[in-house]
Parts: C-alpha cells; structure tokens; sequence
C-alpha cells in the first residue's frame, strides 16, 4: 500500500525547476501511484503562487502552458481534505502550520520537505508523522 504523504511547495518547485534528482524522483512516484499525495486549499493556492513567480519562471525550462499541464497532472493524483481543526504546532515558519494541520487530517505518514528544519522544532508533537526530506524518504525505500 502506498504511502499517505504532504508534498511540500519546496519539493513540488524544486521539481519543476531541476531536469533530475530526489526532488522530481518524488514527485514522479505520486504520479505512478508510489505515493498518495494530499492536498487542500491553503496548499493548492501556495503551489499555484509560488508556479507563477517570476523567479521561478526565470529559471524553470518549462513553458507556462507546461507547468500548467504538469500541475494539472499532479492534481489529479492528489485526494483533496478539507481541514476542520486547525493545530497550532508552533514551528519556527508559522506559516507551515497548515503542512502538520493537512498531515494530520488526511491521516498522512509523511511530510516530504527540503525545508526539514522548520517542521521539526514543533512544540506540539505527531509521533505516527514523519517530516523526511526527499533524500531521506527515498533512502528509506
């Protein structure tokens, strides 16, 4: 059974910019189906921000009709979950809190981030949610 995970902005971008590595290798085994990506509204809107900058489409080798149809994809294998109750963590971005509040309400096992460091100084403790990085969960394999 695959693994129940929150794919982070940091990864999905990172996916989009590098022609290869952990990062794209992520996002590639959601697309097979390796992985049950979650997604919600506050998640959806940041992935759809962050796409659209100028900075990162300086640098992407994609075309924006491209990013589009590779979003498209991605959230077609992503299970939407509305979040109910909202956790208050206190990681060191509290921005990020809707990653752990997403995580826990679809029941994830795995926060995959390349910004590992923020989520982990957590005040608030998920022992059963694992915060890996790309490498580290694909190691885990």
């Amino acid at each position: 059974m695959a693994d129940t995970v929150v794919i982070d902005t940091s990864v999905l971008i990172s996916a989009l910019i590098g022609a290869q590595g952990p990062n794209r290798e992520i996002i590639r085994r959601c697309l097979l189906g390796k992985y049950n990506p979650l997604i919600s509204n506050v998640l959806f809107q940041e992935y759809e921000d962050v796409s659209k900058r100028e900075q990162v489409l300086d640098i992407c080798p994609l075309t924006q009709k491209e990013i589009l149809e590779f979003l498209h994809s991605f959230y077609s294998v992503c299970r939407w979950v509305p979040i109910y109750y909202l956790w208050r963590p206190n990681i060191i971005d509290e921005g990020d809190n809707f990653l752990i509040e997403l995580a826990l309400a679809g029941n994830a096992t795995h926060i995959i981030t390349n910004n590992i460091r923020d989520l982990l100084n957590a005040e608030l403790k998920f022992p059963n949610l694992k915060i890996s990085t790309p490498e580290t969960i694909l190691q885990g394999e």
